[in-house]
């Protein structure tokens, strides 16, 4: 039943055919068990392993691996076929691990499920299984419990509940058996409603269930997790593109070379297994072990700036994020209410108010006496306890409460001493009816030092304070504090309606204190008898407030293209707020709950990218701003910390969980944990995943452009008519030692430094955009030109070194080359040689293993070299050279071509 919330109760046991006296009957209960089937969630079969391994072995790129080993298999390669066929094992397994641990989020949430259940049954007060819990049953709720299911309340008393898993809201919410509440109301205003999975923290209430098992809020919820598809990520995507095009280019090479060795009169067969060697030798068989090494090394990085990658390939997914969906509490707050601000009446002003602002206040700064009895006032008219952590005042209790002992202890007006001169006799608790608490004191005669003008000029016996909902409050007073005296409330009553107004507009929780002195406690303390007749003292405004590097890690967002998204449980005016004050939204608008409920997808689609605050938003809500931003065209990060986040977070590219306050499903839906909750750290690991995408960029374009250069020395040999100009053993060693460690070695070089002051890549681009493409095709020309020259050169001049030299040119030029492009844009000389260590020691192993091939007398006759004379190791080692002087150019000229339109506004 979806609209409980709208009905009196007695129309929902009418509707459920239940009496609030007696309950169901046992046969009755049988019935709809059988019909309802039982209170627990379900959950869809899990994706087989059979046919998780059969993805991972399908995927484009692998099966291009595959048939590069099979086909080395054949032509007798069985180093190369064995070194393909091992890193498709190992990417099979990586793949398989984290696609079976991913399925868990169901486990997690099943965690929320309430072994028994008190209940209401033939008259009678039993305590059954919560998964024989039907529609219609009566049961009992006290602090402490677990609602067992979704539940319309019959009766509340001081009933608080924790519906943070579902609503995100960071504090209980008061509970009003006697309300009824419009149709449209978000789950977080649903004030006469309790919800399966939720905790009750206070007080007692008596439900009847309307909905269990699946049909529960909980239940949607867990419906959501299972029907969201996971998308791929961007890398996986432009991976399985180029898989494709690799595929296509290897039947291309095969189809010319053979066709061209038929033309010229060579054998087919011969000609045919050329080819197909030529096309193994264009399939980069490192780049998976290069990529998968250079993930993990990432994660490895982001779990020293706090945040745990649970899925390898979201780590380079960070670094494609173009919008960034966040929670508010605790992600870009504090997740600690804070006394921000006091409003005092006062004729010193000419509006008639005095605002205090205590955020940047001094602790122990002295305080005006109004503004001291303000804070006395809500510290003492209060159950939080004071405590300290790390040397600063702290509290249990709750949030509201423990803020205002807090404020009060940071201007030495600490609880404890205050209760020694101002000890409470007497209480009326706070009931949700009348929204408010008082406390009655009895004034000590130190207390006078406290509170000099108050107890000077009305020399009390005893002191009652009172705090609570504005409006509510100032219908019991009659007259205001203002500079040490009472003056009518009359006067002031309209003045003080437009300030809570303003307050309230600013985002802030605001709360009225009052007070009233007395010679002779009451004999009998009533609500009736003593909160009438008050002094208003002021009001208290306080706020979740910014984590202090939050602003400036959204201001890195804005700068590196990234779009920072509010999506909160919270009201629009405190999300508006905390949104406004981080340089998240300007006069952007504030969508709620209510209003996406109302809009249709396309819709929503045309306003995702003007809106940048959500508010009083249900799960599915998320999901569909999620999908929204997707369906533009966006990379979208979604962090979260609740059983309600926990569907968006699936569906994100990036799901993002909070580590300190997130349930354990949202852990299990996410791609990254962050273990400390911070908003910052998000953009940390988005800097982090840039590096990685960056740094794959560069070991593509190095492989790339060594296959590339391989292929055509090979093709322009054929058609020169010099013999083969690569030995089979020659290309192998080129493919898996000149290529491997080099590129390995780059998946550690560092940040670039306009990593985070330029846009990220554009989803729908390929790996090759960004001039890679043309990168490769003229770098390898380049390669080819300068290794085929020097080779028919000295094939032609008889020199039977020839070969040795070609192989040791195209060696030294890829180390050139390796060089040159661990910078993009950067000169190396300017980022330093020795800036990545790891590439120096890989070039000078490289250039080791080559020479030892060369010298060797055992590896020439493997490898057919032939010792070189000096003059012809330095001449390998000048032609190798220009390569890296002909990158150092293009940099330089595309520096130069970038920094010309400042020039020319300067």
């Amino acid at each position: 039943m979806t609209n409980a919330h709208e009905m009196a109760p007695e129309a929902v046991l009418h509707e459920f055919g239940s009496d609030a006296a007696t309950g169901l009957s046992s046969p009755e209960a049988g019935l709809r068990r059988q019909k309802y089937g039982p209170n627990e969630l379900t959950e869809t079969p899990p994706k087989s392993p059979w046919r998780i391994l059969w993805e991972q072995l399908t995927a484009a790129m692998v099966v291009v691996l595959i048939v590069a080993a099979v086909v080395s298999l054949f032509l007798g390669e069985y180093k190369d076929a064995v070194a393909i066929l091992v890193i498709v094992v190992l990417n099979a397994i990586l793949g398989f691990t984290q696609e079976y641990r991913a399925e868990r989020a169901m486990a997690a949430l099943k965690k929320f499920a309430v072994p028994a259940a008190r209940v209401l049954r033939d008259g009678k007060v039993q305590e059954i299984p919560a998964r024989e819990l039907v529609p219609g049953d009566i049961f009992f709720l006290e602090a402490g419990n677990i609602v067992p299911a979704d539940g319309r309340l019959l009766q509340a008393a001081n009933l608080k509940v924790f519906e943070a898993i579902l609503t995100g809201e960071s504090v209980p919410v008061e509970k009003n058996a006697a309300a009824v509440v419009a149709a449209n109301a978000p789950l977080g205003d649903r004030e006469n409603m309790v919800y399966k999975g939720t905790t009750v923290t206070y007080g007692r209430g008596l439900a009847v269930a309307v909905a269990t098992g699946m049909k529960t809020e909980l239940g949607r919820v867990a419906a959501l997790i299972q029907t969201v598809e996971r998308e791929p990520t961007p890398l996986q995507r432009r991976m399985a593109a180029l898989g494709r095009a690799l595929g296509v280019i290897a039947l291309v090479i095969v189809a010319v070379v053979t066709g061209l060795g038929i033309m010229q009169g060579q054998d087919l067969k011969t000609m045919f297994l050329t080819g197909v060697s030529l096309a193994v030798a264009a399939v980069p068989e490192g780049l998976p072990a290069a990529v998968t090494i250079a993930l993990a090394l990432g994660a490895q990085r982001m779990l020293r700036r706090r945040a745990l990658i649970r899925k390898l390939p979201a780590v380079e997914t960070l670094g494609s994020v173009t919008k960034i969906c966040t929670d508010k509490t605790g992600t870009l707050t504090q997740n600690r209410m804070t006394v921000t601000t006091l409003l005092l009446p006062t004729r010193e002003t000419t509006e008639g108010l005095k605002t205090i602002d205590l955020s940047g206040a001094k602790a122990a700064t002295p305080l005006l006496p109004p503004a001291s009895l303000l804070l006395t006032a809500g510290a003492l008219c209060n159950d939080a306890v004071l405590t300290e952590a790390d040397g600063q005042p702290a509290y249990v209790g709750d949030p509201t409460e423990g803020a205002l002992v807090v404020a009060a202890a940071r201007f030495d007006l600490r609880k404890p001493v205050l209760e020694n001169f101002l000890p409470r006799v007497a209480e009326i608790p706070f009931t949700s009816e009348r929204k408010r608490m008082t406390t009655i004191h009895q004034v000590h005669e130190e207390c006078r030092t406290i509170l000099p003008q108050l107890c000077e000029k009305e020399r009390p016996q005893y002191i009652f304070f009172t705090k609570g909902a504005v409006d509510g409050l100032l219908q019991i007073c009659d007259r205001v504090w203002v500079d040490g005296r009472a003056e009518p409330l009359s006067e002031w009553q309209d003045l003080l309606c437009r300030a809570n107004e303003r307050l309230s507009r600013a985002g802030l929780r605001v709360l009225a204190v009052a007070f009233r002195p007395f010679d002779a406690l009451p004999e009998a303390v009533a609500e009736g008898e003593i909160e009438r007749d008050l002094i208003f003292a002021g009001f208290v405004g306080m706020i979740d407030p910014p984590r202090p590097e939050a602003k400036e890690a959204v201001a890195t967002c804005r700068r590196a293209g990234i779009d920072p998204v509010m999506i909160t449980g919270d009201h629009p005016l405190t999300a508006l707020a905390i949104a406004r004050e981080l340089g998240i939204a300007a006069e952007r608008r504030v969508l709620t709950g209510q209003e996406l409920e109302a809009l249709a997808a396309e819709e929503l689609e045309n306003l995702v990218d003007e809106v940048s605050v959500y508010a009083r938003v249900a799960p599915e809500d998320k999901l569909k701003i999620v999908a929204a931003l997707q369906k533009k065209g966006h990379i979208v990060a979604m962090t979260g910390d609740g059983v309600n986040d926990a569907p968006a977070l699936k569906k994100a590219d990036i799901g993002v969980a909070m580590g300190i306050t997130g349930t354990d499903v949202s852990k299990e839906a996410a791609d990254m944990v962050l273990l400390d909750d911070n908003f910052a750290t998000i953009v940390a690991a988005v800097e982090e995943g840039r590096v990685i995408y960056d740094n794959v960029r560069k070991f593509l374009k190095y492989l790339m452009t060594t296959n590339l250069g391989e292929i055509l020395v090979i093709f322009a040999g054929m058609l020169s008519g010099m013999p083969v100009p690569l030995a089979p053993l020659q290309i192998l060693w080129v493919n898996l030692v000149t290529d491997g460690f080099p590129a390995l070695a780059l998946s550690v070089e560092p940040a670039e430094p306009d990593v985070m002051r330029r846009p990220p890549p554009k989803p729908q681009e390929n790996i090759f955009a960004g001039g890679l493409g043309t990168h490769i095709l003229w770098v390898g020309g380049l390669m080819t030109a300068i290794c085929l020259g020097i080779g028919y050169w000295l094939w032609r001049s008889g020199n039977p070194a020839w070969q040795t030299v070609l192989f040791t040119t195209l060696a030294f030029a890829q180390l050139a080359h390796v060089l040159a492009i661990r910078t993009g844009k950067t000169s190396l000389f300017t980022a330093g040689l020795l800036s990545n260590r790891a590439a120096c020691g890989a070039v000078l192993l490289t250039v080791a293993l080559q020479l030892a091939v060369v010298y060797t007398p055992a590896l020439q006759g493997v490898f057919r070299t032939v010792a070189l004379t000096p003059a012809e190791l330095l001449l390998c080692f000048a032609l190798g050279s220009l390569i890296f002087w002909a990158v150092e150019i293009e940099k330089w000229l595309t520096r130069r071509r970038r920094s010309a339109p400042a020039r020319r506004a300067g």
